[in-house]
């Protein structure tokens, strides 16, 4: 056992899981949310999945891969490298959407059974145990596979909220300060260290973005 060992991913969960249910998400399910060219639907079952593909993930016996750093995972992944209209990010689009056929109800008593399982799984999941990212091909650590999914939900959180009209939740300090190691690694790798100290302190000779993906 190893109790509490990501109690950040289960409080990002639970905030997720009560966006996702909101009635505002419900009522403009069939609508293009702020991601251009996904439902609020297919939002809604990406940002809620991601607890579901924690527990399913969690469950399954280790891989014998070696895991890859972090750093690795988005340099090898095709969504990161590819445009809006590129097929990988497509594919994720349209993916969401045909899930969210299943409607608001399905998602909800999904996501309610994931959170009843959810302590469970990541108390029996120690940091190091390496975790199969099956729709890529390689592992990493479960902690490592955790951060992409706190990465995942805080940004689509304030996605779907953004689509309905909604005030993005607020989220505990030890879930927001792995994504933004995250975010800020992967964006000084895209622009260098130059651009994000510019763009954090100088604004006036800051680039145009500094975006992380």
């Amino acid at each position: 056992m190893h109790p509490q060992q990501n109690p950040p991913f289960a409080a990002a969960a639970r905030i997720a899981v009560d966006l996702v249910r909101r009635p505002e998400v419900a009522t403009r399910w069939t609508e293009e949310s702020a991601c251009a060219g996904m439902s609020v639907g297919g939002l809604a079952y990406h940002l809620g999945t991601q607890t579901d593909l924690v527990v399913r993930l969690l469950r399954v016996e280790p891989t014998d891969l070696e895991p890859v750093p972090l750093a690795e995972h988005y340099a090898r992944a095709a969504w990161v490298r590819s445009g809006p209209d590129d097929e990988a990010n497509v594919g994720i689009r349209e993916g969401s959407d045909a899930q969210a056929a299943e409607g608001p109800e399905a998602l909800a008593a999904l996501l309610e059974q994931r959170l009843d399982e959810l302590p469970g799984v990541l108390d029996d999941t120690g940091p190091d145990v390496p975790v199969l990212i099956p729709w890529q091909g390689w592992a990493l650590t479960a902690h490592d596979f955790l951060v992409t999914r706190l990465m995942e939900t805080v940004v689509h959180s304030d996605d779907l909220a953004a689509s309905v009209g909604l005030e993005t939740p607020e989220f505990p300090e030890d879930v927001v300060a792995p994504v933004l190691g995250l975010l800020t690694d992967q964006a000084v790798r895209r622009h260098g260290a130059t651009a994000l100290v510019r763009t954090l302190s100088r604004p006036q000779r800051a680039p145009g973005s500094v975006s992380a993906f």
